[in-house]
């Protein structure tokens, strides 16, 4: 079985290797939002799959490490230049590192807010719990856009230094799977599976159901900054509309897709979400079908997206993965 987990590791450190040196642009870049969404994902599936907590906060934590990210790779010159409502703030002004360092910090900064905000948050549970983190991703969308003299307001941040090329985001998405993998499989993860399945009967088993809870949640909001780091470096631009709840609902499609608590099934779940809209967009041109051309119809990728979607989950209605990795199925099967 280590063998066969080595030679998965294997293949994805070749492919990454090989798209990104032998692939065209527009193949690579939508490689590089697979795997930012995939590590995005597999995030959210460590709270929302293993831990059995229905939150409703990626789009907030996604935020927190686009901006943190881009301001540490602004230069002050630029920064000066770019925002135009108010001067920035003393402190904005002397952020500026590498990027590593920058992705880093933007994930201990999501980390850091999540312990703070899970101390109200896991006071609730089930619809209020959801409802609570809903609030909070409105809230930090809010705060960007009403904090000028930090974010550049509703203007957003431009000039964002593009380093995310294919081994940073498929290299992280590799590293994020394989840590997810190992927390899943260790003592904290079969206690987030015990609080999942019956929170009350875990606490009666000595379970100190709070601090687990509080655990996944800060790994999870780890790596959703490191995730949002990664997607302001891709896109070079970020504003607070693109951190709407549209993007918690593509996650949460994705985890859904390819099961909750799969993070073997959150890759392909991403995989077939972000790749097939981009796959089916020739839906949306001109097509000559026998002779007859069909005209343009913006928009119909995603209504047969949609369908293909509702056909999927009607057929396997705990997800492709259930909550099962590839590797339990390769045990089972030998």
């Amino acid at each position: 079985m280590k063998a066969i987990k080595l030679s998965f590791l294997a293949v994805a450190i070749v492919f990454v290797w090989f798209a990104q040196n032998h692939f065209d642009p527009y193949a690579v870049s939508i490689l590089n939002n697979i795997a930012i969404f995939a590590i995005l994902a597999l995030s959210y599936n460590l709270i929302n799959g293993v831990a059995g907590q229905f939150s409703l906060e990626p789009n907030g934590f996604v935020a927190i490490g686009a901006y943190v990210t881009a301001l540490f790779l602004i230069p002050a010159e630029t920064k000066l230049d770019m925002f135009a409502l108010e001067d920035p703030t003393p402190f904005v002004l002397a952020m500026h590192t590498s990027f590593l360092p920058a992705l880093i910090m933007s994930g201990v900064v999501a980390s850091v807010l999540a312990f703070i905000l899970s101390i109200p948050v896991f006071r609730v549970r089930g619809d209020y719990l959801a409802i609570v983190t809903l609030g909070f991703g409105f809230i930090i969308r809010i705060f960007a856009m009403n904090q000028p003299t930090m974010t550049n307001g509703a203007l957003g941040l431009n000039d964002i230094p593009d380093n995310a090329n294919l081994y940073w985001t498929g290299f992280t998405m590799i590293v994020t799977f394989v840590i997810m993998l190992n927390i899943i499989y260790s003592k904290y993860g079969r206690a987030m599976k015990a609080v999942r399945d019956d929170e009350d009967a875990a606490t009666a088993m000595g379970i100190n159901t709070f601090w687990i809870k509080t655990y996944a949640f800060m790994t999870s909001a780890f790596f959703e900054g490191v995730g949002g780091g990664l997607m302001a470096s891709l896109l070079t631009t970020i504003a607070p509309d693109q951190f709407t709840f549209l993007l918690t609902f593509q996650l949460l499609i994705i985890i859904v897709l390819g099961g909750l608590g799969s993070m073997s099934g959150t890759i392909l779940g991403a995989i077939l979400v972000m790749g097939g809209t981009e796959w089916l967009r020739f839906l949306d041109q001109n097509m000559d079908i026998f002779g007859y051309n069909t005209g343009a119809h913006p928009g119909l990728r995603m209504v047969v997206f949609s369908i293909l979607l509702v056909i999927l989950m009607l057929f396997a209605r705990r997800g492709l993965f259930g909550n099962k990795e590839l590797t339990d199925i390769f045990r089972r099967n030998k």
